[in-house]
């Protein structure tokens, strides 16, 4: 295995749920209901989304080396960090405008979000990653 230090995986992490807490929002902000592209921008965003995931779980898998449950942690977190972050600006947004949904609802949604995306992601990484070990796929020569 490649080692990799803390920091490194915490910034891996950090930015992969970013990246998904961008690309989320972002979307919702191209979206407008009556131009006709709701449905696009939505689909865009879970194309893109996937990309990350795809990307951060082959990286993890196949070039850091990791056994299937390590990079399956790795990859949900990143997932949950994003939910996270979304779930956070939803308040943030409620508290900005006019009508809003109550608070209770919201602040429920900071542990919510995390465990809706991070759940799902893990245990498909940990199928994906396992099914490879199975097979044989081996992981990415050193370069």
């Amino acid at each position: 295995m490649i080692a990799a230090s803390p920091g490194k995986n915490s910034i891996r992490i950090a930015v992969a749920g970013v990246l998904y807490f961008v690309i989320g929002y972002g979307s919702t902000l191209l979206d407008h209901p009556f131009s006709g592209q709701v449905h696009f921008w939505r689909l865009a965003a879970w194309i893109a989304s996937a990309v990350v995931y795809l990307t951060h779980l082959s990286h993890e898998y196949f070039r850091l080396r990791r056994p299937p449950l390590s990079a399956a942690s790795r990859v949900a977190l990143a997932v949950a960090a994003g939910g996270f972050l979304l779930a956070v600006q939803a308040t943030a947004h409620a508290a900005m405008v006019y009508q809003h949904a109550p608070y209770g609802r919201l602040l429920i949604a900071w542990i919510a979000w995390p465990l809706i995306t991070g759940v799902p992601a893990f245990l498909f990484a940990v199928v994906v990653t396992t099914i490879l070990r199975w097979l044989g796929i081996p992981h990415l020569a050193e370069t």
